[in-house]
């Protein structure tokens, strides 16, 4: 079965839902988890999906089937995880600045807990020393990602413990007889050069020493999807070959075989995403002309927060001729979605198909405006599946109080 929908199918599914309109191909979602497995083939790997990047229901459940762990950055998705059927031992939570009552309900629990700060590690320590396995998350000082915005190893960011506090560290196990079973580090998204995650490894490899305890090292994600024809991708394949090397001779020289986990997201729902709005007017401006969809930054920020490219066609005239427009949303702001792009012809009422929509497009949606949130759509084994339906009036009061 093919992994793209046809420009027929999402016409058909945008007459059917309506517009703006998320659908998710389920069989592109098992392709590029297929793709992990075999690249890594050789090595002890572990699969966590990283369920920030979509967490409709469906599509955790989806990902159980398929055989990955899940990786949670709060507690409410380490409770959807347990509710789409995985063990807590398959669920690694990785949260960042919380409060401690959150780090114990993920240890009653009996999630794999990764600890990124010296605080929560002390106070951890004091309150649960060796009762409890726990990872450490570590900030290499490795400047990874494609956009300042998604690197998260440089020496300014929020997340992990730098790699030179080590002796603090020590200290805090040492006192508290802490069991460090596993080491962490993720330095950003859209990593497209292989030596980013390999010099990881080898700070990671360095530090390994100091835990007799560890069963495995994780190196986050941050692989790199293909957002045009001709983008750059991380070459995993490669990455595969040479994580996989460079772990047998660890193990050759100490002993220790260990596992590797990494925690895909946007590689395993990005490509398999589109969203579909419809063109509402075509304006024609001393300095452009626009196409105002129906649609705006509240239902796919990512061109606006980040920058971010999504490849666009217009889908109801793909042979008409090109011209370049601007295409903005209809949110009272300045909403972008693409500056100077090539289409194929517009006219009002076409629907146009957004590509790579499936990665942080609904999770980071909202109702600004008061506009409701759009429908997502499962498309798996030729079948059409509603998974969310579209918000509609009564939807804007929900926990809204009125006391006037």
């Amino acid at each position: 079965m093919s992994e793209k929908l046809t420009h027929k199918q999402l016409i058909g599914l945008a007459n059917e839902f309506g517009t703006p309109l998320y659908v998710y191909h389920a069989e592109k979602i098992k392709a590029q988890f297929e793709i992990l497995q075999h690249a890594f083939k050789s090595t002890n790997a572990r699969f966590f999906y990283a369920c920030k990047a979509l967490s409709n229901i469906n599509i955790l459940k989806y990902m159980h089937q398929l055989g990955a762990g899940l990786d949670c950055v709060s507690i409410n998705e380490v409770k959807l995880g347990l509710g789409a059927g995985f063990l807590p031992e398959n669920i690694l939570f990785t949260p960042n600045s919380v409060d401690f009552s959150e780090i114990q309900e993920a240890k009653e629990i009996g999630v794999n807990l990764n600890i990124d700060n010296i605080s929560i590690l002390e106070q951890f320590g004091n309150r649960y020393g060796n009762t409890y396995s726990i990872c450490i998350r570590f900030n290499p000082h490795i400047m990874g990602g494609g956009n300042y915005k998604i690197s998260t190893g440089h020496i300014d960011s929020k997340f992990g413990i730098s790699v030179h506090q080590m002796r603090h560290i020590e200290r805090i196990v040492k006192s508290t007889k802490l069991k460090v079973k596993g080491i962490h580090m993720h330095t950003g998204s859209d990593i497209k050069d292989v030596s980013v995650f390999l010099q990881g490894l080898e700070v990671m490899f360095d530090l390994a020493r100091h835990f007799p305890d560890l069963s495995f090292i994780d190196l986050g994600s941050g692989f790199k999807v293909p957002y045009d024809h001709d983008d750059v991708t991380t070459d995993v394949e490669l990455l595969g070959k040479k994580v996989g090397e460079a772990f047998h001779q660890y193990e050759k020289e100490t002993g220790n075989k260990i596992e590797v986990w990494f925690e895909p997201g946007k590689y395993l729902v990005s490509e398999a995403g589109y969203f579909i709005v419809k063109a509402n007017v075509i304006k024609q401006t001393t300095a452009t002309v626009f196409v105002g969809v129906n649609s705006g930054f509240n239902h796919l920020i990512r061109p606006m927060f980040y920058e971010a490219y999504h490849h666009i066609e217009n889908i109801s005239n793909p042979k008409g001729s090109e011209r370049i427009y601007t295409v903005v949303g209809n949110i009272c702001e300045t909403d972008t979605f693409a500056w100077d792009r090539k289409l194929n012809d517009v006219k009002e009422g076409d629907y146009l198909v957004f590509y790579n929509a499936g990665a942080y497009g609904f999770e980071m949606s909202s109702n600004y405006n008061s506009r409701f949130k759009p429908a997502e759509v499962l498309f798996k084994d030729g079948k059409t599946l509603l998974i969310r339906k579209r918000e509609q009036f009564e939807d804007l009061f929900r926990n809204q109080i009125e006391v006037i």
